[in-house]
């Protein structure tokens, strides 16, 4: 190799070893540790845990089918949250099957003719792990619940409100339920640990 092609290969060799070791090493070293000093239980996943034992996580969704829980959205991640197949159905409204699916699950969740279910309820997320729901869903499964359990629907509503979190900053994004929180403090509330229902 000729030294003038040498000189002009140097400052782009040396460019090149720098930033990999400022972005690829450095900087990412820089904001995992950034994360763990400043945000340690959201850098870990934002974990849910039951004693020692973690019960799943704030951020994703979780099924449970019991009559004695809150159910979530319904989800098209998979065979229901799961994580490794995150995504939407990519059913449009003009979708038979979508059209089909929703009309089932609006049926199967009438409980009277002045009761309609929420959209949330019979819709599924972009993502399919969503775990939250709307108060007004939440809300509308605690006479099942309390009924289930053998227990006074009032104190389940009340389960509910507490458990309500509001727009972040008062004005960003909608007031929410996070499924998995409300129900253990549902089995809390009846004395066990809440079992999610695969």
């Amino acid at each position: 190799m000729s030294k003038d092609l040498f000189s002009s290969l140097r400052p782009a060799l040396v460019l090149t070893v720098l930033f990999a070791l400022l972005l690829g090493l450095a900087y990412p070293l820089a904001l995992t540790g950034a994360g763990q000093a400043l945000f340690s239980r959201q850098a870990n996943g934002s974990l849910i845990r039951q004693g020692d034992r973690v019960v799943g996580s704030e951020l994703i969704g979780q099924a449970f089918a019991s009559p004695r829980y809150f159910h979530g959205r319904p989800s098209a991640a998979g065979a229901g949250y799961d994580a490794m197949a995150s995504g939407g159905s990519n059913l449009g409204p003009t979708s038979k099957v979508l059209a089909e699916r929703v009309k089932g699950d609006v049926a199967a969740l009438q409980t009277s003719p002045g009761n309609p279910a929420p959209p949330d309820m019979v819709t599924t997320s972009a993502s399919g792990l969503d775990p939250h729901i709307s108060p007004e869903a939440a809300f509308f499964q605690v006479a099942r619940v309390a009924a289930a359990r053998g227990i006074d629907a009032g104190a389940v509503r009340k389960l509910v409100a507490d458990h309500r979190e509001g727009a972040l900053l008062g004005f960003i994004g909608e007031a929410r339920v996070n499924v998995l929180a409300l129900n253990q403090a549902l089995d809390t509330m009846a004395g066990r640990g809440a079992q999610p229902v695969p």
